[in-house]
């Protein structure tokens, strides 16, 4: 285990396994800086002991500030895990802070000499921000109309080498109004973050403002066709790993880390997938019982992958709701249609959004296997004035 004072450490004597073993039952002691999501999955597992302020733990959900403050100060045992990279960075803010729509260069420069106009006093006062220009995609693909945003999970066990996970579930983040170009200050239809639309008029609760990416895989399929839908997909999983690699030579890889991401991407209306960012922090917070659902299911799989009980081989390829998609290089696994047609076809091992809708056991009722399309059930969709999750 691990404790940590400022200059100090103090290190049990007694815990040096991976959970430390007391009348025949794994104990692991944890400490969750966070509450909400994340808090409930750890004090309902099985043997995970919480503990507070400074004491012994072996597993530890930080926030960012601990991090900062006490990482490179900490010493660490071999089996104690924790939930951020030493160097990680992120964005000064968050849910859609801080972000400006321009139309021209020259909007830019007023608004530069607008902040110049302030006196020295405020600008000492001021906390000096760095910002991001980047350009706005004027085509999105629209649902009923509305503009949305993908949010993805993807879990980073190790940089060297690089390791990485795809979680199966994610949602589709709408606006509640229509989109328009007309005006680049309305938030409401510009910004898909729910923290922005949950503050809209006519923002229902009980209805939410998500899609769950099923969903959407389902209705993108059912409207565009089964291999328009696989290559954007594909084109979304090199997204996540030309990201990582991008940064892999940065990132100070340690074995007692792990990262979950959330990344968000847009589509436009050529089915393109552009990134937007990239979150070292991703909100945990639910906005209904079906997201908190969602989030307890991925957050518990993300420390069934840590596995702090060495319950895993190692060699696995699937966890939960995981995919492993990259370790060292990419991830196969044999076509899941390879029992029809009798071959061995290995596909890249990612299955975002997809459902399984059937499993055929006796190929004798297959009288011909043409178009695999003949064996998905029809989807009837409804346009809704107001997008259900």
């Amino acid at each position: 285990m691990m404790s940590l004072s400022k200059n100090k450490f103090k290190t049990s004597n007694d815990c040096s396994k991976p959970a430390e073993k007391r009348e025949g039952k794994c104990v692991v002691h944890f400490k969750c800086g966070p509450g909400g999501t994340i808090h409930d999955v750890l004090k309902q597992r099985p043997g995970w002991v919480e503990v507070k302020d400074d004491g012994e733990w072996d597993f530890h959900w930080c926030e960012v500030g601990w991090l900062r403050e006490n990482f490179d100060h900490s010493f660490m045992e071999e089996h104690v895990r924790i939930n951020h990279f030493r160097n990680r960075y992120e964005a000064a803010k968050s849910q859609g802070a801080g972000i400006f729509l321009f139309r021209k260069l020259k909007d830019i420069m007023d608004w530069r000499k607008h902040d110049a106009t302030r006196s020295e006093e405020q600008k000492d006062a001021a906390q000096v921000e760095s910002y991001v220009a980047q350009r706005y995609i004027e085509n999105p693909y629209l649902l009923g109309g509305r503009k949305f945003d993908l949010r993805v999970y993807v879990m980073v066990t190790s940089y060297f080498p690089l390791k990485a996970w795809l979680y199966r579930e994610g949602f589709a983040r709408l606006s509640s109004t229509r989109f328009s170009l007309d005006s680049i200050d309305d938030k409401y239809v510009h910004l898909t973050n729910v923290a922005v639309q949950k503050t809209a008029p006519d923002y229902d609760p009980e209805k939410g403002c998500k899609w769950k990416i099923q969903k959407l895989r389902k209705y993108l399929t059912a409207k565009h066709g089964i291999q328009v839908v696989e290559t954007l997909f594909t084109e979304m999983d090199n997204i996540f790993i030309s990201s990582l690699q991008s940064v892999q030579k940065i990132i100070i890889n340690d074995k007692h880390c792990f990262e979950l991401y959330g990344y968000d991407i847009l589509l436009d209306e050529n089915l393109k997938p552009w990134l937007i960012e990239v979150n070292a922090s991703p909100s945990l917070a639910p906005s209904s019982q079906e997201d908190y659902d969602m989030k307890y299911r991925m957050l518990e799989d993300t420390v069934n992958i840590v596995d702090m009980e060495k319950r895993l081989t190692g060699k696995e390829k699937r966890v939960g709701g995981y995919d492993l998609m990259w370790n060292d290089g990419p991830v196969y696994r044999e076509d899941s249609d390879s029992e029809i047609f009798s071959c061995s076809c290995l596909k890249a091992n990612t299955n975002l959004g997809k459902v399984t809708l059937f499993k055929v056991w006796n190929l004798t009722v297959i009288q011909r296997v043409n178009n695999m399309l003949s064996f998905i059930t029809p989807v009837t969709l409804l346009f809704l004035c107001r997008m259900h999750e």
